[in-house]
């Protein structure tokens, strides 16, 4: 991980069900797809040595209410919003990221929307401190979809599915590198994946073929 990029992310990732956990610093990276995080809306308190890393980056960390947030939004859609439910108990499936993806003095947000029947991304948002509130400079509702943050670029990754394509086996995936201009995200790069047949019980990719902006 560079230096100029902090990343505060939940423990987890894409997989079919809902489990439990808490929050810990990670780099950004490829789409996760073992198992996934749930983040209460009560904000937990980010573990010491990750509230230590953003502040030695230089960047004020703020933490807030993701359910809060998205709800409050009017850029997020009804139907995100409608099925924006606990999976059990209080526990949401929002993973949440804070770090430098913009350039500014407090620390971005990148919330990814999980359902709880399958952990698929149903909706991804950037949120850019403006003062003492947040606004949407980027959001992606078009699942499956997860958003991370990658040594200050935003990276987009969009699994691809046939028609007859099981949940487990996507034909392949899109992953998409933005980059903050100063006043919005413009893309970078983009990488397509296809998969090849299921062999040995995995799914092989197929050669790469990649776009550069």
């Amino acid at each position: 991980m560079s230096a100029g990029t902090v990343v505060l992310v939940g423990t987890a990732v894409f997989a079919v069900g809902c489990a439990t956990g808490g929050t810990g610093l990670r780099d950004g990276g490829p789409a996760r797809t073992e198992a996934v995080s749930r983040t209460t809306p009560s904000g937990a308190s980010p573990e010491d040595s990750s509230a230590a890393s953003a502040a030695a980056s230089g960047q004020a960390l703020k933490k807030v209410d993701p359910v809060a947030l998205l709800m409050k939004d009017p850029k997020v859609g009804t139907e995100v919003k409608r099925d924006l439910k606990p999976c059990s108990g209080k526990e949401y499936p929002v993973d949440v990221s804070y770090g430098k993806v913009t350039g500014g003095p407090v620390a971005d947000i990148v919330i990814n929307v999980l359902s709880c029947a399958d952990a698929l991304g149903r909706g991804t948002y950037v949120y850019r401190a403006d003062g003492s509130t947040y606004e949407n400079v980027f959001s992606d509702e078009q699942p499956p979809v997860y958003a991370e943050i990658d040594r200050g670029d935003l990276v987009v990754t969009k699994q691809v599915y046939g028609k007859s394509d099981a949940l487990a086996y996507p034909s392949g995936e899109d992953v998409i590198t933005y980059r903050w201009n100063g006043e919005k995200f413009t893309e970078q790069d983009r990488v397509h994946s296809e998969y090849s047949n299921v062999v040995d019980g995995g799914v092989q990719p197929a050669p790469v073929t990649s776009q550069k902006n």
